[in-house]
């Protein structure tokens, strides 16, 4: 899959004024009731960048995301965004701030077109109030004009579905309804997105497509990247660091390369003991070949 090569052949299109902030989970506990599902999480996303994190199921990949976006309280630890602490800071403030995030179930509203539906991701950069809205007066319709041009020129081209823009989501297909969640996300301007599995349950040609995408919102735009994902030959093929995580633990974090040999992560995705010399080669090729070794 030589998704790297397909994407640095697009132009760049894009300035740098949404140039990625830095992401850091310092120390991170989660608790609910007896359970402990985040354990001294620390890592980070370096500006600009793609960072991955993998682990089995259970793991705790979406505690980590939910935590990040604001959904969960740590009971320790802090997440900051850039050079701010946003550990206590409402979920709409951080999208506020350039946090934006895509789910892993489709959340997307029926009934309403992909336009529609994309254009409620730039709602919260409009200034008209809720009375002005109801009114819709002059310069509501301006502010909305004026949203609707920018998600078209920036988002909708960007991403390919100039062609389907007016289309209720229901008729499309599972990936390109995938697409255009992404293409929410992007229309609320983050410096950070967040992307939780991206291409779950995407054939082929669909995870090379978003895949591709995904490297030129890095490149072109400058979005740092956070990205929750099973299939391990995507996440080797676009991340430069990669972060694995383990009964709530972060048990390894380095380039890909690095962690497709490390015995912990090749323990945890295939159940061995320690990780047997005779076991890690064939662990580590499969890792790097993107094969799901069983918890996909």
């Amino acid at each position: 899959m030589n998704i790297v090569a397909s994407a640095t052949e697009a132009p760049a299109s894009h300035s740098a004024s949404m140039a990625g902030l830095s992401l850091a989970v310092e120390g991170v506990d989660l608790r609910f009731g007896g359970i402990h599902a985040l354990r001294n999480v620390s890592f980070a996303a370096a500006p600009g960048q793609i960072t991955a994190v993998i682990g089995p199921n259970g793991a705790g990949k979406t505690s980590v995301f939910n935590t990040i976006s604001g959904f969960y309280k740590p009971a320790a630890g802090r997440v900051r965004l850039g050079d701010k602490e946003i550990t206590q800071v409402p979920v709409q403030a951080r999208a506020a701030l350039g946090l934006a995030r895509t789910f892993q179930n489709i959340a997307l509203f029926h009934g309403l077109s992909v336009l529609e539906n994309i254009k409620l991701g730039g709602h919260h950069t409009m200034k008209a109030g809720v009375l002005s809205a109801l009114a819709y007066g002059r310069a509501t319709r301006r502010e909305e004009m004026g949203l609707r041009s920018e998600v078209e020129r920036k988002v909708i081209d960007f991403l390919e579905i100039d062609h389907i823009r007016h289309l209720p989501v229901d008729v499309l297909s599972y990936g390109l309804q995938k697409r255009v969640e992404l293409a929410r996300a992007l229309a609320m301007q983050p410096r950070v997105l967040l992307l939780d599995e991206p291409v779950a349950g995407m054939n082929r040609e669909e995870t090379e497509d978003m895949a591709r995408f995904i490297l030129d919102v890095q490149e072109e735009w400058g979005v740092t990247v956070l990205l929750v994902e099973h299939d391990m030959g995507m996440v080797m093929d676009i991340s430069s660091h990669v972060v694995v995580l383990n009964f709530g633990e972060v048990i390894a974090s380095g380039t890909p390369a690095e962690v497709r040999r490390h015995p912990q992560v090749i323990e945890a995705y295939l159940g061995t003991e320690a990780a047997a010399p005779e076991l890690a080669p064939a662990a580590s090729d499969g890792l790097a070949a993107g094969k799901n070794l069983a918890v996909a």
